[in-house]
């Protein structure tokens, strides 16, 4: 294993939810982006026991004030020298927007020393999934006034619909809503963080796995398959769009947005910067027009990060069979019981910090493709 770190000197600002115990929000993203050579400094949007997927919970959220507060406080120590940004679950829409300004202001600064590209924001949109909303209905417009601040946005396929206002149903609607959040809010990097339409073509085949996987369709031939969609826009604001295939594992996790967008401030910062030297002073980190789509750095970005995500979720899901049928000799539940529920939640904890070389230089290889 490698022991090099992927990055030069990056101080990142993690704004996220916090939990005591478990791997959600900031406590995997700061774990993460840490072990990959970044230092990073967290705000936590909430703070709670536990996740939520645990059916039970206490703590409580962080208001709009308090975010501000904070962010003010960093400011007057000089403590604000800040490269990246990240920016996970957000209670509310006035919260969502005193985010908004903090990255607002951090842009700015770096304009103002005419150094646009030393302070790049990375924007997961988190509002709901698979065709629900878990956040109130005032916090999508928050989020689309935030856009045209973002250099890279990671919602899943669900929230680009939000963010869009188009329906994803097939290959055609997917390309139109890429084309509508790079041409009217000017993103300029766009993953869609899991995609259920169908994407593959007669000639394309699921990556090589060279570890073992539980998925979806354990039986058939060919596994059960998620895509990432990813895009970089052009200088005319016109979507450079890539695949990558990877088989779904059938199991559910929570953590795994928070994960991939740690992953994506690491790998996205390490491929600007072994790309071209100028390009990490370009703003928004924009390639030139003639870099094709898997050249991009966002596809050596996603294709590392994806890998990564693999190798965790894997060796997860392996411990997790094991521990289920501890708890269920043990305990004897039914699928109903709450004591089971609550085990098997926990079982079901990212596997993180016992794979640290998943992390930092994983076996498995995926391969971007054009769209």
């Amino acid at each position: 294993m490698s022991t090099d770190l992927p990055v030069p000197e990056t101080r990142v600002l993690a704004v996220a939810s916090h939990v005591v115990s478990g791997y959600v929000g900031n406590k995997i993203a700061v774990f993460t982006m840490q072990s990959l050579g970044c230092d990073v400094a967290a705000l936590n949007t909430v703070q709670f026991s536990n996740h939520t997927g645990y059916r039970q919970v206490k703590g409580t959220k962080v208001s709009a004030q308090e975010i501000t507060d904070l962010y003010d406080g960093l400011k007057q120590s000089y403590l604000d020298d800040f490269d990246m940004m990240l920016s996970g679950y957000i209670p509310g829409a006035e919260a969502v927007q005193a985010v908004g300004r903090i990255a607002a202001e951090l842009k700015e600064k770096a304009s103002a020393r005419n150094a646009p590209g030393s302070f790049f924001w990375v924007l997961d949109p988190v509002m709901g999934d698979n065709g629900k909303l878990y956040v109130a209905q005032d916090v999508v417009p928050a989020y689309k006034s935030l856009l045209p601040h973002a250099d890279l946005i990671l919602p899943n396929q669900f929230e680009a619909e939000l963010l869009s206002d188009v329906k994803i149903t097939d290959m055609a609607s997917l390309t139109r809503a890429i084309e509508v959040i790079h041409d009217t809010y000017r993103v300029p990097h766009i993953v869609l963080t899991s995609v259920s339409v169908d994407t593959a073509t007669p000639s394309s085949t699921p990556p090589p796995l060279n570890s073992s996987t539980s998925h979806k369709d354990s039986d058939a031939k060919t596994p059960a398959t998620l895509s990432v969609i990813g895009s970089t826009m052009t200088s005319h604001r016109r979507p450079r769009a890539f695949k990558i295939r990877f088989p779904a594992i059938d199991a559910y996790f929570s953590g795994t947005g928070d994960m991939f967008g740690a992953l994506m401030v690491v790998r996205m910062r390490e491929a600007v910067t072994s790309a071209a030297k100028s390009l990490g002073e370009t703003e928004s980190w924009l390639s030139p027009d003639d870099v094709d789509a898997i050249d991009l750095p966002l596809a050596k970005a996603a294709e590392k990060v994806l890998a990564s995500m693999h190798e965790v979720l894997d060796a997860t899901c392996s411990s997790m069979q094991v521990e289920v049928e501890k708890i269920e000799t043990q305990f004897g539940g039914s699928k109903d019981d709450t004591r089971m529920h609550l085990a098997r939640s926990k079982a079901a904890e990212l596997k993180l910090v016992r794979h640290l070389g998943s992390l930092r230089d994983p076996n498995v290889e995926f391969k971007a493709q054009r769209m």
